[in-house]
Formats: structure tokens, C-alpha cells, sequence
């Protein structure tokens, strides 16, 4: 059962400063793997132990879920991982603006909160401005994956990523979606969905060296690629 809250809330929308780097991690110069929307954080636990030539930072907007994570982290005595609580479309931009050009070369966000209507599309952890803030520290060759077991979710995810020219898929212009995880390890929900045979729709995409649009250029895009989504939908009940 998911634990979903809403990120348009109040409480949520209360700026908190994540630490630098220097700050986060007991060698800062590691490559960086940032996971937004980390749950309880089993996932970089197993990769942080599995990888530890990597840092891990995973960000996550349920408190309690942070808390235990961070706890199991200390238990582990693992210094290339810590866990945040944060909304990620309040308080991850700034950190992102600070890490542009450096050491952030994979962001991934697996199986975000599932808000099926449209008119809750502004609730998806995935927005225009936090995508811009991604592509703008990304550097080229950088990666950001992307997967959900609700299509409309990774459809939403996948059509924004590519309305901002700043990436391009690893699959081919035929499919999109990539058959097998870049990871050694699955998500707890990952594991979930595949053990009752449930299909599981992942894409990875890769940052060129294009320029990112400007914001509202962008959210005027997704914008008008929602109305027209939402036309062909009501056109079908006709």
C-alpha cells in the first residue's frame, strides 16, 4: 500500500536546505547518484554497500521514512550515503544550482507516487522547473532514469524529459522503454511488481550538450501536450 501525501500542502512547501556535499559525504569528489523519492531507502542502502566508489543521496518527502533509513545508514556505518527529507520540487533546486558542472552524473526516480487524474498532474514529483534544474547540473554523458508500473506515469515522465531537447534516449527511436534495470539491485516495489508478473516500464536517457529551454517555454509545451492528451481522452467517452 502506498503512503501518498500531498506535496501542494502548506507543510510541504517549506524551503529546507540541504547540506553541500563537502557536508553529506566523507569523500565529496565520488561521482554522485542522487534517487528523489528514495521511500525507506532499502535500494541505496544495498547500492551504497554494493558501491562504495559511489556516493548515494537520496531525497524523500515522508519524514518518517528518512528517520528510519538514516538510522539503518548509521548501523551500517555507511559514509557515501545519506537520506533527506525534503519536497523535491521546494528544496532540491538549490542544491542542484550549486552542483552544476560538478560530480552528479545519474539521478533516478523509480516508481513516484502514481496521481492518475490530470487535474493532480502538478502533484507528480517530476515538474518542468525540477527537470530544467536536473538537465542545468547534469553534465553531457550524464544520466537520469526514469520507471514506473503505471504507464500513465512514465508516459507523463518520459513526455516532459523529452519536450526539453536536453536529453536523449539510450533506446531506439522505435521503443522507448529499456527492458532491463542499470542497476544491480531492485526497488522494493520493483520486486513487488515483477513477482505477481505486472509489467514494469523503464527509460534512460542520457544529457546531451544542448542547451535547456527557458521555463515557461517548457511549461507552456507540457502544458499544451496535457490539453490535447486530455481532449483524445474525452473524445473517446463521446
Amino acid at each position: 500500500m502506498r503512503q501518498h501525501v500531498n506535496p501542494l500542502s502548506s507543510f510541504f512547501q517549506l524551503p529546507l536546505e540541504i547540506p553541500p556535499k563537502d557536508e553529506l559525504f566523507e569523500n565529496s569528489e565520488l561521482p554522485i547518484h542522487l534517487d528523489i523519492g528514495s521511500a525507506r531507502g532499502k535500494f541505496l542502502l544495498a547500492m551504497a554497500k554494493l558501491q562504495p566508489n559511489r556516493n548515494y543521496l537520496g531525497v524523500e518527502i515522508r519524514q518518517t521514512l528518512v528517520l528510519k533509513a538514516e538510522k539503518e545508514r548509521k548501523a551500517l556505518g555507511l559514509n557515501n550515503l545519506r537520506f533527506i527529507f525534503c519536497n523535491a520540487n521546494v528544496s532540491l533546486e538549490v542544491w542542484l544550482g550549486k552542483m552544476h558542472n560538478q560530480n552528479l552524473d545519474m539521478v533516478s526516480i523509480q516508481f513516484p507516487d502514481p496521481w492518475f487524474k490530470r487535474r493532480h498532474r502538478k502533484r507528480q514529483v517530476l515538474q518542468p522547473s525540477l527537470l530544467l534544474s536536473i538537465a542545468n547540473c547534469l553534465k553531457p554523458n550524464s544520466k537520469l532514469f526514469v520507471q514506473s508500473d503505471v504507464l500513465d506515469v512514465i508516459n507523463a515522465m518520459t513526455s516532459l524529459i523529452e519536450l526539453s531537447h536536453c536529453f536523449d534516449s539510450s533506446g531506439s527511436s522505435e521503443v522507448k522503454f529499456i527492458d532491463e534495470s542499470p542497476f544491480p539491485v531492485s526497488t522494493e516495489r520493483e520486486k513487488l511488481v515483477l513477482s505477481v508478473g505486472y509489467p514494469v516500464y523503464r527509460s534512460l536517457y542520457i544529457r546531451n550538450d544542448k542547451m535547456i529551454p527557458k521555463l515557461l517555454e517548457l511549461e507552456d509545451k507540457y502544458s499544451s501536450l496535457n490539453a490535447s492528451m486530455q481532449k483524445k481522452e474525452d473524445n473517446k467517452h463521446l
